[in-house]
């Protein structure tokens, strides 16, 4: 198996520089001030760089949301009883869920695959591919075996690769994974624990220190590999997380462009980033999440969010609005017309292209 992560990761290539260049020669052709649409402008041509194209469309989305529960949950790190990962997985799939109903508002697919949920599912809607009924409790020994996580990954990246859309989410589901994330976090970024760590979705202080506590625990126990992602993955990470890395994968090796959600989906971007920097062109990271070491994350990537909502439910929440900006971003450099065909002569601007003359510099 892990000559075809290998190979998954040569299959994904850099940006198309021409067909970027091209964009950004339409966009200064707009009739519009130079640079007045901001990040649409942006968007639209890191779109043209993943489809090699200055045309692009994002008609049909879809979210892939990896499922799976962890054993850290003994050490009592989260609220939420383990049996709620069961109950939300299958929920997602009927429109029931923050991700699920905002994905069937917008008219986008949705995909559950169960990679490692402690329990049988015997819904149908629910893709099984799961790998073992959770992982173990990473504070005891590895949470998984190296060859669980490649095939974690990979799965991940063959739901990827088998959807049919143009434009990518990757969510989650899977109670306990704010404290893998940030134990996988604090491990790649050689972070402390502190600066990485939340409340995930709500601990008391004793809960959340057993949660820092744990995490300190699991790390010093297993000496994860910094510089091996999989070897990270497999003793502090998730089933979930794991697959989620591999959607990430999966679709920039098929260039198509894929959103991230929140903290949980920003830390498994960051695990496929450090695996192929190739990745990072592909990725469209949605809200700002509230948890403490998102910001980190977005910043080991060089990327921004779009949205400051103060979210933090997970699921794949911010993708399904992230997806309608991502709409917008092709309808103005599809459809908006340019000086020429508005009659308009640009003439006026050319001082103004010469440098920034927008911005106003607050005085002392």
């Amino acid at each position: 198996m892990e000559a075809e992560l290998k190979q998954l990761l040569s299959e994904i290539t850099p940006l198309d520089e021409a067909a970027m260049a091209k964009a950004r020669e339409r966009q200064a052709q707009l009739a519009k001030p130079p640079g007045s649409l901001g990040r649409l402008e942006d968007l639209s041509v890191q779109l043209a760089g993943i489809a090699g194209q200055v045309h692009t469309t994002v008609a049909r989305k879809h979210l892939l949301v990896y499922a799976g529960d962890n054993g850290v949950v003994e050490e009592g790190v989260s609220s939420s009883p383990q049996s709620v990962t069961l109950m939300q997985t299958i929920n997602l799939t009927h429109a029931k869920t923050g991700a699920s109903v905002l994905a069937k508002h917008f008219g986008c697919g949705i995909t559950v695959c169960d990679v490692g949920v402690n329990a049988n599912i015997r819904e149908p809607l629910v893709v099984n591919r799961k790998i073992a009924y959770g992982t173990q409790n990473m504070t005891k020994g590895p949470a998984m075996t190296r060859e669980q996580a490649v095939q974690a990954i990979l799965t991940g990246a063959e739901i990827a690769k088998q959807t049919q859309a143009d434009v990518l989410g990757i969510g989650e589901m899977g109670i306990g994974n704010t404290t893998t994330s940030s134990a996988i976090e604090a491990v790649l970024l050689d972070a402390d624990v502190e600066a990485v760590t939340g409340r995930g979705g709500g601990v008391t202080d004793e809960g959340f220190r057993k949660k820092k506590d744990a995490i300190r625990k699991a790390i010093a126990l297993n000496r994860p590999d910094k510089n091996d992602v999989v070897d990270v993955l497999a003793k502090v990470g998730g089933f979930d997380l794991a697959a989620m890395c591999g959607g990430f994968l999966g679709a920039a090796a098929t260039r198509r462009p894929v959103v991230i959600d929140g903290y949980i989906s920003a830390v498994a971007a960051l695990c496929a980033f450090r695996l192929c920097p190739n990745v990072r062109g592909y990725l469209v990271p949605s809200h700002a999440s509230f948890e403490i070491g998102y910001k980190l994350a977005m910043e080991a990537m060089s990327l921004e969010p779009m949205f400051l909502l103060g979210m933090r439910l997970g699921e794949g929440s911010g993708c399904p609005i992230a997806f309608q900006v991502l709409e917008a971003a092709c309808a103005i450099i599809n459809d908006m017309a340019t000086f020429d065909q508005a009659g308009i002569d640009d003439s006026y601007l050319d001082e103004i292209r010469k440098g920034d003359k927008f911005t106003v510099e607050a005085k002392a």
